[in-house]
């Protein structure tokens, strides 16, 4: 092995798991710990596995942590679309006639821009509220990483009114401490939507970057009420909403 030209030696090393590169490989001598702590093997590794975005990546670091927040990304939020009634959610407040969960379109509703999404919540005549709160530790995102790289935290959700009543609709979402203290915040304008307006989908979003050190949770929480105060269920409508932690 130690004869093998670099080159060879990292594609060699390409093919090895990403984690038993870092905890194994890299332990072997100098020249696999210089490889594997190396630009090269995870550019290889990235085009190796169709992650895109990588050219992006300037230093060693970046591309390693490029990759495995590549491999990791995935949504943090759990039922976001009312699958599972309203399990997962806490903090709930249910005014009026509280939460409900109905099928795409809905009466007076429009269909969502994607096939996968058939369910979504809907408000009722006094505000209901519901809230996640993302443990970043248990979903594998280290402290080290949250500390150091401080990699992008992506949030987005989608709301909708029914064509024929007004609604209000609103957003907050903290990044906490370990002693849940606030260390960044995106807080939404009250959207109010009018009453006959068209029903169709909205997206909403924000990143948040360069938030410091000690972030350890992210607290989701959105709600709405309608605006005619009319009994059941006119108000807003939400659904497939979404943390995600990105490079």
């Amino acid at each position: 092995m130690e004869s093998l030209p670099e080159a060879v030696l990292i594609r060699i090393l390409a093919s090895i798991p990403a984690v038993d590169l870092v905890l194994a490989c890299r332990l072997v001598c100098c020249q696999w710990k210089n490889l594997v702590d190396g630009a090269a093997l995870w550019i290889l590794k990235c085009q190796q596995e169709g992650l895109t975005g990588a050219e992006s990546q300037e230093d060693a670091e970046n591309w390693q942590n490029f990759y495995f927040l590549s491999k990791k990304r995935k949504n943090l939020i759990k039922n976001p679309c009312g699958e599972e009634d309203l399990q997962h959610w806490g903090e709930v407040e249910n005014g009026g006639d509280g939460w409900k969960i109905e099928e795409l379109p809905g009466d007076f509703g429009k269909e969502f821009p994607r096939e996968e999404v058939y369910k979504y919540f809907v408000t009722s005549y006094e505000w209901c509220r519901k809230a996640q709160v993302i443990d970043l530790r248990a979903e594998g995102y280290w402290e080290e990483l949250m500390d150091t790289t401080q990699p992008k935290v992506v949030v987005k959700d989608w709301y909708a009114g029914r064509s024929d009543a007004g609604c209000l609709y609103e957003l907050c979402v903290k990044l906490l401490s370990e002693n849940e203290d606030v260390l960044a915040e995106y807080k939404s304008e009250t959207v109010a939507i009018p009453q006959d307006n068209d029903a169709s989908w909205t997206e909403i979003s924000h990143t948040f970057s360069n938030y410091g050190p000690g972030v350890r949770f992210v607290r989701f929480e959105h709600g709405g009420q309608d605006t005619l105060f009319w009994k059941g269920w006119y108000g807003v409508r939400v659904t497939n909403s979404s943390v995600t932690v990105e490079p």
